[in-house]
């Protein structure tokens, strides 16, 4: 009898800022043919799984075992960790995900993905058979190295986790502000994680975040495998897991037993079948999952043989079908994870904890030493033969399968997540002014000054002023960005009045919260600022909308965050650091909060270009080139040393040749005379010292210079380039000279440079190896202490005095 689905809306978000849900027409069908498609849909899923399985096995066997191995390291690849995704990947990629989905792949299950692009046709057989080796499919799903479809980059675990939380944020942040093309579906978040993951403390200061910001479309799917590389999960620990994610109001689904199980449940005396695996220590489950079905049999009738229904079960199953039923756990039971995604409505965040065996289906599952273990080349062969593969057709796409060619070729075309194709988007640049709004104060600190141009760009009406967002961990009014949030507002989801004003209590921040602002403020967590940066600098290609991200925090606390600092970076995500206040100059906050290594870290981490201006207009001049550079092709991140010392700013009006100078790294403050003989080169807060010492210098050496730095990373990156381009190409020799040779071609090749800065001397000791010049470096080797700036820069050998010394002593 056929039977009719009416026009009925599904269950959708409690929260008052997403539109009502549209209903759709559900075409009138039969059960039959309902059930038919349904069956048909698990045989073929089934199918593709042992694939996955066995391309992911055999291609990390190739380069461990059959690819020249040239220099006797071990390649390693993870089977064991690969297998136990095999389930969960093969339904979410080819049935339960949309086109809008992003995913976070589990890093060492990176073999398992790189296996299903290859069956999508967005791998290759080359990149495979390379999977680990230069030029071939990365170790870890790469955005920026793999030829396939990464959403996100993962590696470094925990922080591909956390990620999709403030991906999810910055969806809705331009859902909500209409920033892109507005015909884009809200997509899930995904995230598929390593039960060891959840030891990162990043991924828990992320959950607290998320429940702040009422985060929604987020699925973190957790491997709950039980191992991890040093052995067997705590049983304690994980049984908390769940009450953690149901606290911050995340829904926990559980995917524990598989139908084979709960069918022996409902026999007489399973409900002590299932106790007794509930009670089941996880080393002793793993190691039955290992001794396979004749330890099973010894284990149970040693513990349940008392009763009749457990013998029953006993004498109903050999070794082998008892062993698939004692490890049919439902996150590697293909219908129960179907149940399991597809059971789910609504936007709330949803933590499913999927049990599965470590190595499922592999001849070392379960064993405590699988997770970097690999199947010899005997147990290859037994795999081989039991997945019906015959010699030559390793690499077929459908060779030892039961389904037709034909039929999983048009599955697979159709499956909704591949039916747009490749789903990176683009969206359009967005034009920045010739120039800045720059502040005229007379005496300013560049902290002060970059919060000035802000404010002054928040007062326009403009597609700069709208794309800017800004984010900080609890540092948003002592890093000068309050005068932008007054202008342009804190965002949430839902509009909250302010209750301070409503009150009519006076305070200098006006901050409401509402879907229009353009500030995301964070809880004191660096690796959750720049994880959000990441998230925000990837909006243009994740979500179809151009943002500026603008992060703001104290510089000696980059450190605390340099892991998810890196990670963004990694994945080429574009965005702008200012990072205030820095160094010594920080003078009685001590030295827990002054920064010695920054300038190395800007120096150091590829994907970030550092700058450290002195004055304000230098500052604006660079804050526009950083806008333009973070949009740019070969772009990257910016990062702004800033200072909160207070300087008299030169009364003067940049040339297009000095703006140059500036955001090249470097220009003469007082240029030398031809061959001189001693040059002062300073950096940052410490160039009225310099200026000081030049004066002073300058009575005795008529022909001193004074060369001040904007960017040693710029100028270290160009000058290792134009070495490189030197080098024979095709019979030509690129001579042309980088900026940092120009700015010390007029100085003779036996000049003395004294440099000094307010961080690290290494930061500009490279500069002697230019031209072969002697250098004498200043500045700050060890913690920082209390004080005033007069002390401390006597103390550490920063002050006029110092530097006129430093010259005496270089002669």
């Amino acid at each position: 009898m056929a039977q009719f689905y009416p026009i009925q809306p599904f269950k959708g978000s409690e929260r008052k800022d997403f539109p009502p849900c549209q209903a759709y027409a559900v075409l009138m069908t039969t059960i039959a043919p309902v059930r038919e498609l349904k069956a048909q849909r698990l045989r073929l899923l089934r199918e593709l799984e042992r694939k996955v399985l066995w391309l992911s096995a055999w291609t990390i066997h190739n380069a461990n075992h059959l690819r020249p191995n040239r220099d006797g390291l071990k390649v390693g690849g993870h089977q064991a960790s690969c297998a136990s995704l095999a389930t969960v990947m093969t339904a979410l990629y080819f049935s339960v995900l949309k086109p809008e989905d992003r995913v976070a792949v589990k890093p060492h299950a990176s073999p398992v993905f790189h296996a299903i692009q290859y069956l999508f046709g967005h791998q290759s057989q080359e990149k495979l058979e390379r999977f680990r080796g230069l030029g071939g499919a990365q170790s870890y799903p790469s955005r920026t190295k793999d030829v396939d479809d990464v959403d996100f980059s993962t590696g470094s675990v925990g922080l591909g986790v956390a990620m999709t939380l403030f991906s999810s944020l910055v969806q809705d942040y331009v859902r909500l502000k209409e920033l892109g093309d507005g015909k884009r579906p809200t997509g899930r978040m995904v995230a598929l994680v390593g039960d060891a993951e959840l030891d990162e403390g990043n991924i828990f200061e992320a959950l607290l975040e998320g429940w702040k910001h009422d985060v929604r479309n987020l699925w973190w799917v957790i491997d709950y495998n039980r191992q991890s590389l040093d052995g067997v999960v705590n049983d304690r620990l994980f049984g908390r897991i769940g009450e953690m994610f149901e606290l911050v109001g995340w829904r926990v689904v559980t995917l524990k037993y598989g139908k084979l199980l709960e069918a022996a449940f409902a026999q007489p005396d399973g409900e002590h079948l299932r106790q007794w695996i509930d009670d089941c220590p996880n080393s002793l489950y793993s190691a039955l999952v290992f001794k396979g079905g004749a330890g099973w049999r010894e284990a149970l009738t040693r513990d349940l043989n008392q009763y009749p229904g457990i013998r029953r079960i006993l004498e109903q199953h050999d070794d082998e079908t008892l062993h698939r039923l004692m490890t049919n756990l439902a996150g590697n039971d293909m219908q129960a994870v179907l149940d399991a995604f597809e059971g789910v409505e609504g936007d709330q965040p949803t933590c499913f904890i999927a049990y599965t065996i470590k190595g499922q289906g592999l001849p070392f599952a379960g064993h405590k030493d699988n997770h970097s273990g690999l199947m010899t080349l005997d147990q290859m062969a037994g795999f081989k033969k039991g997945m019906a593969i015959a010699d030559g057709q390793e690499w077929d796409r459908f060779a030892g399968l039961k389904a037709t060619p034909a039929e999983l070729q048009q599955f697979l075309a159709e499956a909704p997540f591949n039916a747009e194709g490749r789903r990176r988007t683009e969206a359009p640049v967005v034009a920045i002014p010739a120039a800045l709004p720059k502040p005229n104060d007379k005496e300013s600190s560049t902290q002060a000054g970059f919060g000035k141009i802000l404010n002054a760009i928040a007062a326009e009406d403009s597609e700069l002023s709208r794309r800017i967002v800004t984010t900080s961990p609890d540092v948003t009014v002592s890093t000068n960005l309050g005068a932008w949030v007054n202008r342009r507002g804190l965002w949430a989801h839902t509009e909250a009045e302010d209750v301070f004003r409503e009150l009519k209590v006076v305070s200098a921040q006006l901050w409401r919260k509402t879907p229009r602002g353009q500030h995301i403020e964070l809880g004191i967590a660096e690796n959750n600022l720049f994880i959000q940066l990441a998230a925000m600098g990837l909006s243009h290609q994740l979500f179809g909308a151009r943002l500026l991200p603008i992060g703001t925090l104290y510089d000696p606390f980059i450190a605390r965050g340099l892991d998810a600092l890196n990670y963004a970076c990694y994945q080429d995500a574009r965005f702008m650091i200012v990072a205030t206040p820095s160094g010594v100059t920080l003078a009685p906050e001590g030295g827990a909060h002054q920064s010695i290594h920054t300038p190395l870290i800007g120096i150091g981490q590829p994907g970030l270009l550092s700058y450290e201006p002195a004055y304000v207009d230098e500052l604006a001049v660079l804050m526009r080139h950083g806008l333009e550079y973070m949009q740019q092709d070969k772009g990257g991140s910016v990062y702004l040393r800033l200072s909160t010392r207070s300087l008299p700013q030169p009364q003067r009006t940049l040339t297009p040749e000095q703006e140059s100078d500036i955001v090249s790294g470097g220009y003469w403050y007082a240029a030398p005379e031809a061959g001189g003989d001693v040059a002062i080169v300073c950096m940052g807060a410490v160039t009225p010292e310099a200026i000081a010492a030049h004066e002073s210098v300058a009575r005795d050496f008529s022909g001193a210079g004074l060369l001040v730095l904007t960017s040693p990373d710029r100028l270290h990156a160009d000058w290792l380039a134009a070495q490189r381009n030197r080098g024979r190409t095709a019979g030509l020799v690129d001579r042309s000279a980088a900026p940092v040779e120009r700015l010390l071609a007029p100085l003779s090749r036996d000049a003395r440079l004294v440099t000094v800065l307010d961080g690290h001397p290494l930061a500009l000791s490279w500069l002697g190896s230019v031209r072969g010049q002697r250098v004498v470096p200043l500045g700050i080797e060890a913690f920082g202490q209390s004080g005033d700036i007069p002390d401390l820069y006597r103390a550490y050998k920063l002050d006029a005095a110092a530097i006129v010394d430093a010259v005496a002593r270089s002669i």
